[in-house]
């Protein structure tokens, strides 16, 4: 269990390239290849959770981590999200375990996700539009997403432009149209009551992204992704006013250092009681660490 006292931020978003370091090359060695060099990220090899898990402890972070099931649409081999989930559990001091499933699975899928979060402790789901080739509000996904709000999880979906593929010859087959923001807006009306967060500065269509969060309260945004230095002025706006109480730090682990993100981080116009909500106690919150922490109660 996290000890919210003795860590400094939660990040949101980082990924379970690895759970047992020993994937057989189906293409994604060059695919993360070309994501390293995209990132400028230092490491030689894609790091395992417990190399994970390792880093953040010693960063005195919490990381809420998983896989993306995009087999079918990339042949890349699926994880099984039970190896994640009982990988993440050895360092549940450190490590908050989601889930991800194609929702070409169907019902299928939508048992499983159930399972996941009734027998495993799973928390939310990682949906990545872009790669798995499917649009948000495509009615495919609704049994998914009626068995994730049935049982109190969390939906976060990739949003904008992405580092997979970026440089490769026809972006090696992603698609950037499905991780429109706005496709969200209709999820958010028909699922009222399910946790969405909006992964990512959503470049180009960052406005869409705000719009949608601030006009719909299940909905919440992830810095991950970019590093602040790049953010646009209309999201720390946002971030810093309208939004404060749902915005979350992410990094995008491996590609991007917590640490890294968080240097730049401490360099933007923040507001001083804005910057706790965002780096900790809005993720403690959505994550249900806490009922309500002391950000929400002063906002309250």
């Amino acid at each position: 269990m996290v000890d919210l006292d003795t860590i400094r931020a939660i990040d949101f978003h980082t990924h379970a390239e690895e759970p047992c370091g020993c994937h057989a090359d189906d293409g994604y060695d060059a695919l993360q290849a070309a994501m390293a060099r995209h990132f400028r990220a230092s490491w030689a090899h894609p790091p395992t959770i417990p190399e994970t898990a390792a880093h953040y402890r010693e960063q005195k972070i919490a990381a809420v981590i998983f896989p993306v099931d995009a087999e079918r649409e990339t042949g890349y081999r699926r994880y099984a999200n039970e190896e994640v989930a009982e990988a993440a559990a050895g360092h549940a001091d450190v490590l908050i375990p989601f889930a991800s499933i194609d929702p070409a699975r169907g019902v299928a899928g939508a048992r499983e996700a159930r399972r996941l979060m009734r027998e495993f402790g799973i928390r939310g789901f990682k949906f990545h539009p872009t790669m798995q080739g499917f649009f948000p509000n495509d009615r495919m996904a609704y049994p998914l997403y009626e068995a994730i709000a049935a049982e109190g999880g969390i939906a976060l979906f990739h949003t904008g432009q992405t580092g997979v593929g970026s440089g490769m010859r026809g972006g090696n087959g992603m698609r950037l149209k499905y991780s429109n923001p706005m496709h969200l807006d209709d999820v958010a009306v028909d699922f009222p009551d399910m946790k969405i967060v909006l992964a990512h500065p959503s470049f180009p269509w960052q406005e869409e992204a705000l719009a949608v969060a601030r006009h719909k309260p299940n909905v919440w945004i992830d810095l991950s992704g970019w590093l602040p230095r790049y953010f646009p002025q209309i999201l720390v706006h946002y971030a810093n006013t309208l939004l404060k109480d749902r915005v979350l730090f992410g990094s995008d682990w491996p590609m991007i250092a917590p640490e890294r993100w968080l240097d730049e981080f401490a360099q933007l116009p923040i507001r001083d009681d804005v910057r706790p909500r965002i780096l900790k106690d809005n993720a403690a919150r959505l994550l249900g660490l806490v009922q309500e922490t002391a950000s929400a109660k002063e906002t309250a």
